[in-house]
Formats: structure tokens, sequence, C-alpha cells
């Protein structure tokens, strides 16, 4: 076939950084809120006691107007932090003066903060919203090439994993191993692929 899994991977992530570029911050926060106008209506979420969603950085799909929804509807909200030995854990937050940058810019938990609850990663009835770089409509993701999410959901087999992605990060197939954990459906502004559960 000529390129390799990894080169294939690396050429899908360049095009969506290319298209995530040439989206205007109107629209990337436009159809952010549609996807998420779609899975607070969802049953996981109306079930969900602990939301587990990524801080969106550099036009993904923007989470932070649905966190503030779900400390609105009175849910527990974590978001992940990755430590020096490049293991994820999620922290609980209740405002978003508890996040501070990390070295790749990315709004984390600050474990220094006064009175910052610890982890949660023992929460139960969790609704996971999982960010990812590219999709195809058999649930596959291409993730940043960290396999956090995958090593971490392994460990969480009971999460709802719903991923959020815009159309644009929408393939007609991308490459996959058999260890991946794949998102349970994909929301994006158009439509919803795989099953709600």
């Amino acid at each position: 076939m000529g390129m390799n899994e990894e080169e294939i991977k690396k050429q899908l992530r360049q095009e969506v950084f290319r298209r995530r570029e040439q989206a205007t911050d109107e629209e990337v926060s436009e159809k952010s809120r549609r996807i998420f106008r779609r899975i607070t209506v969802s049953e996981a979420y109306k079930k969900a006691e602990t939301i587990f969603t990524y801080v969106g950085f550099g036009h993904e799909v923007m989470t932070q107007p649905f966190i503030e929804q779900a400390w609105r509807d009175g849910k527990k909200t974590a978001v992940p932090r990755v430590d020096p030995h490049r293991q994820m854990s999620f922290w609980y937050i209740h405002s978003f003066g508890q996040l501070k940058p990390s070295k790749f810019g990315i709004l984390e938990p600050d474990p220094t903060f006064p009175g910052l609850v610890l982890q949660a990663d023992d929460a139960k009835n969790v609704l996971m919203i999982m960010p990812g770089v590219a999709f195809d409509p058999m649930l596959h993701r291409v993730g940043y090439g960290g396999s956090y999410y995958d090593r971490y959901l392994k460990r969480h087999m009971d999460f709802v994993r719903y991923a959020v992605a815009f159309e644009f990060q929408i393939f007609d197939s991308v490459p996959y191993d058999l260890m991946d954990v794949p998102p349970q459906a994909i929301y994006t502004e158009e439509r919803i692929l795989g099953h709600e559960t």
C-alpha cells in the first residue's frame, strides 16, 4: 500500500489541523454549541452523575460552555491532567479558575489550587466526552498520538464514551488498532454516528 499506518495518521493529523486553522472562531463556537445541544438531551447525559470532558484548545470542539451547562445541571465535572510519567487522571473542577496552562498551553487542573477536590478516577455513572483528531463512520478514532485515552479507558470500560468532532474531522476510513477503545457514538454538528446508549 505504500504508506504505513503511522504515516497515514500523521497525514490525517496535518489535514485536520489545516482544516481547523481555516475554520473561523464563530464557526467553531456555533458548531460546538450544536454538538453539545444534542449531547445534553441524550439519555446518557441525563442519567450521568459525573461528566468527564476535556478542555478545548486550538479550534477543537469547544467544551467550556458545555462544562458550564453541566455545572448548572448539577453534574459533577472532571477534566484531565497528564502527569510527568504520561499518565492521565481526571480531577473535579468547580470553576475555570482551578485550571492553569500546561507547558503545551492546554488548561489543566492545578493540583496546588487551594482546596482542589482530588482525583475523580473512581467515579461511577460517568459520561466521558472524548476528543480526537480524525474519525470514521465505523467509530474508529485517531487521537493525538499519546494513547492517553485508550490506556485510560481500558481501566474504565464502564464509562459511557461519546466523542465529539466537526464534520471536517470525519473521513471514510481511518487506521485503527484492535487495542483502541472506540467511542460508542460520535456527535458532530450534523449527525450522530453510532448508537446512543
